[in-house]
């Protein structure tokens, strides 16, 4: 785990940023005392929602009607 002090981390800040986010932690010192720990949010090029049909290996099917208008007796099953 890298560290730094609060000087390096202020005028370095871009650059531990772009460390951070390839996964690596930054200890920001003031003087030898460790005060504070820069870690990413999430980890890189994760999403964070899984995409539709990515939580299962097999794709997701729909029948062809799936999106079809609904006829008069599916309304009225709706209250519609």
């Amino acid at each position: 785990m890298k560290s730094v002090t609060t000087h390096q981390a202020k005028s370095q800040l871009s650059k531990l940023l772009a460390q951070v986010e390839a996964g690596e932690e930054v200890v920001i010192r003031r003087g030898d005392v460790p005060v504070a720990r820069l870690a990413a949010v999430r980890a890189k090029g994760r999403r964070t929602r899984p995409r539709v049909g990515a939580i299962t290996s097999a794709p997701v099917r729909y029948s062809d009607n799936a999106f079809a208008p609904l006829d008069d007796e599916q309304l009225k099953d709706w209250g519609l």
